[in-house]
């Protein structure tokens, strides 16, 4: 079955096509992303109305480009898969009706996909070995997550942010520091050149039991640290580490106790933050010292990817899943609402 993903969620334009008869990551044939980075950064966040209307202006030369890309024509697509939620309405309104219209002229089926099911099952695009039962951690824009994943499609959440998630943490601290948009990549890069130690900050809701998480406080910790220091170029590479191991350090703790909980030592990572090179390192750490195995895909499918959206609706359309040929966005989604699927992995 060859799948085409459409992916328009938020301030990324991604298209891809996967083939089910190839194994794994074999059976991309194809990817293609735009980001609206430039196109934001005047204002230093994404402006909805922008966004839909450059997902418009790009979605079918991207569609017409990956298409090249893979040796297929439309005729050749056996499905479309789409991001239908969460996200931004009116961007995933304009993927939405373009999947919805595409699969009708073609007379083939279609499925909205969750777009955190989508990250959620990108690291068993290049890790088709990989089965459940595991724990995922989702961090991917608005989004911290902890998920028990007892089967594809059968997902129980753990934990999640009560406030800010780790990437909007991450983004809003380097706004407070004066990085440029966006914010996260930036902070991440700096805190490279940071001093582990000269800088400490808490480690929020680790010293109580649960699994929810809260960034909220120790962004304004790290402002009141800003503010009172000479605000050199090291302060700020300081400040910078000491923000980014504090957020290393509670999700290593969570994700541990999150894996106590499920009873089980198989982590996988996904979203925007699990590109972080920190990160994987502590979690991959993690896990091994538990005799266990953490699984990240590779950082271009850490964020939004018309890839993942073309893997997991493959895995639903295998799986009998269809949906009706009206145009349905859920800016709001719950994951653990999704049907469950009685399918093999795909490779």
């Amino acid at each position: 079955m060859r799948v085409l993903g459409i992916e328009t969620s938020c301030d990324e334009t991604g298209v891809a096509v996967y083939d089910t008869a190839f194994p794994g990551a074999e059976g991309l044939r194809a990817q293609a992303l735009y980001s609206q980075i430039a196109l934001h950064a005047e204002y230093g966040g994404v402006v909805p109305e922008l966004a839909s209307r450059d997902h418009v202006r790009k979605l079918l030369p991207l569609i017409r480009q990956t298409l090249g890309d893979a040796g297929m024509g439309v005729g050749d697509l056996d499905g479309v898969a789409y991001t239908a939620g969460p996200g931004l309405v009116g961007a995933l309104l304009v993927g939405a009706g373009v999947a919805r219209s595409l699969a009708w002229a073609l007379d083939k089926p279609a499925i909205g996909v969750h777009h955190m099911e989508g990250h959620l099952l990108a690291p068993l695009l290049e890790a088709p070995d990989l089965v459940p039962p595991f724990v995922a951690l989702l961090v991917s824009g608005g989004h911290t997550q902890l998920i028990a994943v007892e089967a594809i499609g059968a997902y129980q959440l753990l934990g999640e942010t009560l406030d800010d998630a780790a990437g909007e943490a991450f983004d809003k601290t380097a706004k407070m520091m004066g990085l440029p948009y966006p914010g996260g990549p930036q902070l991440a890069a700096l805190a490279e050149q940071g001093t582990a130690g000269a800088y400490r900050f808490s480690r929020p809701m680790t010293d109580r039991p649960g699994l929810d998480f809260s960034f909220s406080g120790l962004k304004t910790q790290v402002l009141l640290a800003w503010r009172g220091s000479d605000q050199s170029a090291q302060t700020r590479a300081d400040i910078a580490r000491g923000f980014e191991d504090a957020v290393v350090d509670t999700l290593a703790i969570k994700c541990e106790r999150a894996l106590d909980a499920a009873g089980c030592d198989t982590l996988i990572v996904a979203g925007g933050v699990g590109a972080n090179t920190r990160l994987r390192a502590r979690l991959a750490q993690l896990a091994s010292r538990r005799g266990g195995r953490a699984c990240f895909p590779r950082p271009a499918l850490c964020t939004d990817n018309g890839a993942m959206i073309a893997f997991a609706g493959a895995l639903r359309l295998l799986a009998g899943q269809r949906g009706d040929d009206a145009i349905r966005v859920m800016p709001r989604w719950d994951m653990a609402s999704l049907p469950s699927m009685d399918v093999a992995m795909v490779g």
